[in-house]
C-alpha cells in the first residue's frame, strides 16, 4: 500500500483544497494521518498541516465519515469485523509539546492489519543523520594475516612430524616396485600432511556453520583431538631430540604408525556425515 503523494507546485493549495485528498489518504492508511505525515505527503508547512489535521479531526467526529472509512477498509480486505475507527490525539511535531498531550504516547488505533499489509509506517527508516557507525554494515573481514601466521607454524610442524617419522621407522620407500623402481618417496611426509590438514578441515567444518547435527559435532571433537594429537607429537619429538635419541620407544612408534589410518577414517566419516546431514 502506497500513500497518496503530491508534487511540489509553485502555487501551494489551501487547506480546503487539500481536505478531500487528505480524506483519501486517511482511507488508504486506515487512520487519521499525523501532522508530520501530512507535511511530508502534501509538502506543506507545519501551520497548514496542523490546520489540515484539525479539519480531519472535525470530519472524523461525524458518524458518516467514520462509517465510510470503516466500510472502505472492510471492502478492500484490511478489516474483518473490526470496530469502527477510534481517533488518536494529534501528536505535535515538537517532542516537548508531545509530552504535554495526555495519552499521546500510548494512543493507538484498533485497526488490525493483515500480515501481508504491514502499513506504510510499520517500519520507518531512520534519517541518515540518525544512523550511527554501529549500524553500518561491516566490511569483509581481513584474513590475510593468517597466511603470515601459518608460515612459521608450517615450518615447525612439518619439520617436527618429518623427524618424528624418521625416529619411528618412516623413511624412503619404492612406491611402484617392479614398475618404476627409481621412483621413491619419503613416507615421513604423510604425518604432517594427514594430521594437520585434517585438523584444519575439521575446524572449518565446525566453525563455518556449513554442517549441522552429527557432522558438526564430529567435526568439533575430531578437530580438537587432531590438534591435541599434533601437540603431543611435537612434544614427544622435541623431548627425544633434546635427549639425543636416534629411535623412538616402541609405544610411541606404535601410536605414530596408526596415525595415517586414523586420519583416513576420520576424514571419510566426516565426509559421509556432511553428505547425509
Amino acid at each position: 500500500m502506497t500513500a497518496t503523494t503530491t508534487a511540489r507546485s509553485a502555487y501551494p493549495p489551501n487547506v480546503d483544497d487539500l481536505v478531500p485528498r487528505a480524506v483519501d489518504l486517511a482511507r488508504e492508511l486506515g487512520e487519521v494521518p499525523s501532522r508530520n505525515k501530512l507535511m511530508k505527503t502534501f509538502r506543506v508547512g507545519a501551520d497548514k498541516a496542523k490546520a489540515l489535521r484539525e479539519a480531519l479531526d472535525r470530519l472524523a467526529e461525524q458518524d458518516k465519515f467514520r462509517s465510510d472509512l470503516h466500510l472502505h477498509l472492510v471492502s478492500r480486505g484490511s478489516l474483518a469485523e473490526a470496530p469502527l475507527l477510534h481517533l488518536a490525539p494529534a501528536l505535535p511535531a515538537d517532542p516537548d509539546e508531545a509530552a504535554e498531550v495526555p495519552g499521546a504516547a500510548a494512543a493507538v488505533l484498533p485497526l488490525p492489519l493483515t500480515p501481508t499489509d504491514p502499513g506504510p509506517e510499520a517500519t520507518p527508516e531512520p534519517a541518515p543523520s540518525q544512523i550511527s557507525l554501529a549500524d553500518q554494515p561491516a566490511g569483509r573481514p581481513v584474513t590475510w594475516p593468517v597466511l603470515i601466521l601459518c608460515l612459521p607454524a608450517f615450518v615447525a610442524i612439518w619439520g617436527g612430524w618429518v623427524e618424528m617419522g624418521r625416529l619411528t621407522g618412516f623413511g624412503r620407500v619404492k612406491l611402484l616396485p617392479g614398475i618404476a623402481d627409481s621412483f621413491e618417496i619419503d613416507t615421513a611426509i604423510t604425518l604432517p600432511i594427514g594430521v594437520e590438514t585434517y585438523a584444519a578441515f575439521a575446524l572449518f567444518v565446525w566453525l563455518s556453520g556449513r554442517a549441522m547435527g552429527d557432522a558438526r559435532e564430529f567435526a568439533k571433537y575430531s578437530a580438537l583431538g587432531s590438534l591435541a594429537l599434533g601437540a603431543l607429537g611435537q612434544i614427544a619429538y622435541h623431548l627425544m631430540a633434546a635427549a639425543g635419541w636416534t629411535s623412538a620407544p616402541w609405544p610411541i612408534t606404535a601410536a605414530v604408525s596408526c596415525i595415517p589410518v586414523a586420519v583416513l577414517g576420520m576424514g571419510a566419516a566426516l565426509a559421509h556425515l556432511m553428505h547425509h546431514r
